[in-house]
Order: C-alpha cells, then sequence, then structure tokens
C-alpha cells in the first residue's frame, strides 16, 4: 500500500509540473497600454512599433471600424456615418466592438490600445471592465494643432494593407502607390481641412480632458510628439522603462 500510495504521490506531483511547465495565460500578469494624443500625432506609427517590441496586439479602433464597415454590418454602417462626418462614434458602439476584441485569447497577457478611449464615459467603462491585477500604463503624444493639421491632410492610406504614407513628410517613392505592398494610396474622406478642424475640436473638448483623469490616477506620462517617430519612439521605450 505504501509503495502504491508513494506512486500516486509522484504521479500527481509529474502532473502538476507539466501543467506549471505550460505558458497559461494570466490577467495578474496583464500589460495594457493606451497611446492619447490629438488625431494625427502619430499614435497608429509608434503602436506598431511598441506592440511589436512588448509582444502584445495592436489594437486600433479605427481598424475595428473599418473591419466592422468592409463586412457591412449594423454597427460598421452607424459608424461610418459618424467617421466620415469626423464626429465621434457613440460610446455603445465602441465598446460593444472593443470588448469583444480584447476579450479573445491573444490579449490575455496584454495589448496596445491606439484610438480608445476617447472620452471620459469611455475610460470609466473601461476601468470597470479592466482587471485590478492588470499593469496599466497610458502614454500621451503631445503635438500642436496646426502641425496636426497638416499631418492630416497629407495623409494617404493604402487601399490593401492600410499602411499610411504623407504627401509632406513621408511621400511614397512612386506617386500613389504603397511602399509597402504595392497597393494604390487614397486620401480618405475625413482627411480634409474641415473634417480635421471639427475632429481637433472634438479633441479638445472631450478627449483631451483623459489627460488630467489618467494623471490623478498616477499611470500617465506625455511625449513630445513633433520630434522624429524614431526619437518619439524612443522616448516611449524610455516611459516604459525598455531603453537600452
Amino acid at each position: 500500500m505504501n509503495i502504491l500510495l508513494l506512486g500516486l504521490c509522484l504521479f500527481v506531483t509529474s502532473i502538476g509540473a507539466i501543467l506549471l511547465a505550460h505558458d497559461v495565460p494570466s490577467n495578474s500578469h496583464q500589460k495594457v497600454v493606451i497611446l492619447l494624443g490629438p488625431p494625427g500625432s502619430g499614435k497608429g506609427t509608434q503602436a506598431v512599433r511598441l506592440t511589436k517590441e512588448l509582444g502584445i496586439p495592436h489594437i486600433s479602433t479605427g481598424d475595428l471600424f473599418r473591419e466592422n464597415i468592409s463586412k457591412n454590418t449594423d454597427l460598421g454602417k452607424r459608424a461610418k456615418e459618424y467617421t466620415n462626418a469626423g464626429k465621434l462614434v457613440p460610446d455603445e458602439l465602441v465598446l460593444d466592438m472593443l470588448f469583444d476584441r480584447v476579450g479573445r485569447p491573444d490579449c490575455a497577457k496584454g495589448y496596445l490600445l491606439d484610438g480608445f478611449p476617447r472620452t471620459l464615459p469611455q475610460a470609466e467603462a473601461f476601468g470597470k471592465f479592466l482587471p485590478s491585477t492588470a499593469g496599466l500604463i497610458v502614454l500621451n503624444l503631445d503635438v500642436p494643432d496646426d502641425l496636426i493639421v497638416k499631418r492630416i491632410e497629407g495623409r494617404l492610406t493604402c487601399k490593401q494593407c492600410g499602411n499610411i504614407h504623407n504627401r509632406y513628410f513621408s511621400p511614397p517613392a512612386k506617386e500613389n502607390v504603397c511602399d509597402k505592398c504595392g497597393g494604390e494610396l487614397e486620401q480618405r474622406a475625413d482627411d480634409n481641412a474641415q473634417v480635421v478642424i471639427e475632429r481637433l475640436r472634438n479633441y479638445h473638448s472631450q478627449t483631451k480632458p483623459l489627460i488630467e483623469y489618467y494623471s490623478k490616477m498616477g499611470v500617465l506620462s506625455t511625449v513630445d510628439g513633433t520630434k522624429s517617430p524614431d526619437d518619439v519612439y524612443k522616448a516611449l521605450l524610455t516611459k516604459l522603462h525598455l531603453s537600452q
């Protein structure tokens, strides 16, 4: 009996060791990064680099909108009306799409949010959704309005892969052709001065207050977004304590 009992104990111990050896996702180690900043501040560009460095998914509300719009879902149809007019998409639409996305297995260890939250109610709703054990850091890109207008007016988006060029700051090697995949570049309907000004007005009235909101929580760091993309990236890494 003692030999059988000893064998059973060794078996259970071995199984436990095997289970512990597996990298089981846990929200207690979840890293959540939020990128704040006005439209055209470079959040998308920096998000791609940061998520590669951190090894977590890049979740853009813009991508979520485009996915729903391309699939012609009801949410997509409603979101398109707002984005084309340069207005903020209502919270309930944003939250429905976002919470579904971050609940997927690839987000168990963390994720980076680009373009969310945009309003205080969104931030508060997200705060209730986020596990208390998750690590949250908010990075704010500071860029003045006049530079934002020029950045967005010159923005060209690839129809095929979504890569972004700028006719003023990063023009493609060949006119209207994406350097990344060779797809056709286009100027989105909302990338014009009138829409940009309206978007900036919305940003200042509804999104900018998040800077104070997250600052009071002690999780906010601000970076000068007017510098070169490489310098901005290095500054962001420093804020994340990942600089070499």
